[in-house]
């Protein structure tokens, strides 16, 4: 199967196996044996953050090379959105799983792709179409920007500098969490604004009569 997909999907694909590897990294305790605990709990934040932008940044790559090759499919117009949301997911439980984000914030984030995800399958029963809006792409880019902010803001590397520079990193990381959920929630009003005329019907009614 993998190997008949074309080079996009495989890059999409690759994103969604690799987010286990981040939470092992992130969540996961390393045996002694293989790495000194000490040395393994300044850098486990910034390797995990690596990882989380590497995963976060093969979307723009896997989109470039669909698009330059004339390789968009069906598939990955259903694997690549479920990749981006599965990550951020993943990321947002993480930081609540650490104590470093409050469940509310993952919760209005994850809540948000649930719901929009429920509308753009109703537009898609009703043949419809919904285009993404710009607003949801800034959505996007300021969650990613606040998970690797919030992944290093508590690094043991960011506590031992101290001072003004810890102050800095914890500010810019709940201002930058704030725009994020405010932009999360702008993107939703907006998708629910353009798909207004798919809530308020006419639904197309299903005879459920047996014959």
């Amino acid at each position: 199967m993998i190997r008949n997909m074309n080079l996009a999907n495989r890059i999409t694909l690759v994103r969604v196996v690799l987010i286990p590897v981040f939470l092992v990294v992130l969540l996961g305790e390393m045996p002694d044996a293989l790495i000194e605990p000490g040395p393994w709990a300044v850098y486990r934040p910034w390797v995990a953050a690596f990882i989380f932008t590497a995963l976060a940044a093969s979307d723009a790559v896997d989109g470039y090379v669909a698009r330059s090759r004339n390789q968009i499919t069906t598939f990955g117009k259903f694997i690549d959105p479920l990749a981006d949301k599965l990550l951020v997911t993943a990321a947002l439980v993480a930081l609540v799983e650490l104590d470093k984000l409050p469940a509310w914030i993952a919760l209005v984030i994850i809540s948000r792709e649930f719901i929009v995800s429920g509308l753009r399958l109703v537009a898609i029963a009703e043949g419809r179409v919904i285009a993404a809006a710009n607003s949801g792409k800034l959505k996007t880019v300021l969650q990613i920007i606040a998970i690797v902010a919030f992944l290093i803001k508590d690094s043991e590397t960011v506590r031992t500098i101290g001072g003004a520079v810890s102050t800095a990193a914890q500010t810019v990381a709940w201002v930058i969490m704030a725009a994020a959920v405010l932009m999360t929630m702008i993107s939703m009003v907006q998708y629910f604004y353009h798909a207004r005329d798919i809530l308020t019907g006419p639904w197309e009614s299903v005879d459920t009569k047996s014959t």
